[in-house]
């Protein structure tokens, strides 16, 4: 599927992607092997998956984790981190993890970050998204 932005012929990539929280209100995000920004833990849907089972079993390959979703925060669209030209539709859930997250499939690295991290290169989706989500959910006296 191609979308017309600004003049360029960009292709779609749609996701299902995991805002998820420790108690310390850091952001967990992960890191694809060879790419280089950090984002949010999640992938690409299925033909006919409905993107609620995507975040499962996403969840359940990169971190090796059950979840329960909590949440459906919104569906969005960003730059795509990896793909230059795509743009990227992303269904986003605030997750509840039931074990503690360990690096499998493709994660190259794991990390919990600080809503105010100004050093880790983070995904237009983390950077644009679920880092002002969390930081209004904050303001309001929400716990995201």
């Amino acid at each position: 599927m191609k979308f017309k932005h600004e003049d360029v012929s960009l292709k779609i990539i749609t996701v299902a992607a995991a805002v998820i929280v420790n108690q310390h209100d850091q952001l967990l995000l992960v890191r694809k092997k060879n790419t280089q920004a950090f984002m949010q833990v999640g992938g690409k849907l299925e033909i006919n998956e409905a993107p609620e089972i995507t975040i499962q079993r996403e969840i359940l390959e990169e971190i090796g984790c059950e979840c329960e979703i909590q949440q459906f925060v919104g569906k969005f669209e960003t730059a795509a981190a990896n793909e230059p030209d795509h743009l990227l539709v992303s269904y986003l859930y605030m997750v509840e993890l039931k074990q503690q997250p360990q690096i499998a499939a493709e994660i190259a690295e794991m990390k919990w970050i600080d809503l105010n991290d100004s050093a880790t290169l983070l995904a237009p989706l983390t950077k644009e998204v679920v880092i002002p989500w969390m930081l209004k959910q904050q303001m309001a006296g929400l716990s995201p």
